[in-house]
């Protein structure tokens, strides 16, 4: 049974830094391109960041671009989202997901990936 299960989300202040881990089980995750999508209350699920199989190839939404950044540890079944200078507009519950297509990610929407996680919940302070 593949299982997706993030952690790291919390409490920060504007300006502030998370990283959010996503460990994964159950399927060969060398092979699938990871990414994160994040939902704030009331608003539709969006794509964050994705990396292929290899962490060779890295997309980014707008809205993050130069401020997070996704990388993998294979050898760890585990993908991270560096996330800083925060703001309060970044709060949301944060999911992690799993696609052997790379390019799905920002064109499938969450609910197109091969896999999911239940979510963690980031909450950035003004």
């Amino acid at each position: 049974q593949v299982q997706l299960a993030e952690s790291g989300g919390g409490l920060v202040q504007a300006g502030g830094s998370l990283r959010l881990s996503c460990a994964a089980s159950g399927l060969p995750f060398s092979s699938y391109a990871m990414g994160w999508f994040r939902q704030v209350p009331g608003k539709e699920r969006e794509f964050v960041a994705t990396s292929s199989w290899s962490g060779g190839s890295r997309y980014y939404a707008d809205s993050v671009k130069g401020r997070f950044t996704i990388s993998r540890d294979n050898a760890k079944n585990t993908v991270y989202l560096q996330m800083n200078s925060l703001k309060p507009e970044d709060t949301a519950v944060y999911y992690c997901a799993a696609d052997l297509n790379y390019s799905d990610f920002d064109t499938l929407g969450f609910y197109g990936m091969d896999y999911r996680g239940k979510g963690t919940l980031v909450t950035v302070s003004s």
